[in-house]
């Protein structure tokens, strides 16, 4: 696995952003985009024949550079999402592009953990004519208009859920969820389910009422897995065994079985 690294000059979020690729020496089939890349050494190990990984650093904004775009939290967080997904789109693929002009992806993915895995849903689920999956671990998908004393509704006032609700079937995206049973300890309905798992498994039904197969949905659900880089390391390997990094459809995993 070869590693390179870069160093893209945003317009858009006003910064220089730092990038690294991890290859290998076949040729690439597939990119997978993640956020918070600083991390990206603590949980690949290995990566599948044809995939390429980019991880693009974190900024000293990241909670306004992550979100969803022009959709600010309670707090107000989020308000330069709407730049990042504009770096990303605009400044981040054609950068890669230039540098690795022979590179032909057939399909891409977005993944993050945590606020970075609502970001990388968000980016994917507004851009499905560039991405095909989005991968979140641990996923802030709790982020919401408004806060829990002030008349908070879960089928009102979490923003990506809401985003999901009212957006459109995109045929052929596929979805990655990972989340750890000791991954946090609130439980704001008192149902017993600490939210993390209660937003991860919601949304999935909004998505399968929106028409996603189960074949399109992937969940993983940790047992004693926390919200930290030993269990995102978990989450990615079984993320890269999927039929999508591999190339491989049904028929052919049921004929290797």
């Amino acid at each position: 696995m070869q590693r390179h690294q870069h160093l893209v000059k945003s317009l858009f979020l006003q910064r220089e952003v730092v990038l690294e690729l991890y290859c290998t020496a076949g040729d690439p089939e597939v990119l997978l985009l993640m956020n918070d890349g600083q991390d990206l050494p603590l949980l690949l190990s290995a990566i599948p024949d044809s995939v390429w990984v980019l991880g693009i650093h974190a900024g000293l904004q990241r909670r306004q550079e992550y979100g969803t775009a022009g959709i600010l939290d309670y707090q107000g967080q989020g308000r330069l999402a709407g730049q990042y997904t504009r770096f990303v789109i605009g400044e981040l693929l054609p950068f890669l592009t230039a540098q690795y002009p022979d590179a032909v992806f057939k399909r891409r993915a977005f993944a993050g953990c945590s606020l970075g895995g609502l970001s990388a849903l968000d980016i994917v689920w507004r851009h499905p004519e560039i991405f095909q999956l989005a991968a979140v671990f641990s996923g802030a998908l709790w982020w919401r208009s408004r806060a829990l004393d002030a008349g908070y509704r879960n089928d009102r006032d979490r923003i990506m859920h809401r985003l999901i609700r009212e957006g459109s079937y995109q045929p052929g995206l596929q979805f990655f969820f990972e989340c750890g049973t000791a991954d946090e300890t609130a439980d704001r309905n008192h149902n017993g389910i600490i939210d993390s798992i209660d937003d991860t498994r919601d949304l999935l039904a909004e998505l399968e009422r929106k028409g996603y197969e189960a074949t399109a949905l992937h969940y993983l659900e940790i047992p004693g897995g926390r919200h930290d880089i030993p269990t995102w390391k978990t989450a990615m390997e079984v993320l890269l065994q999927l039929p999508f990094f591999s190339g491989k459809t049904a028929a052919d995993i049921k004929a290797s079985s």
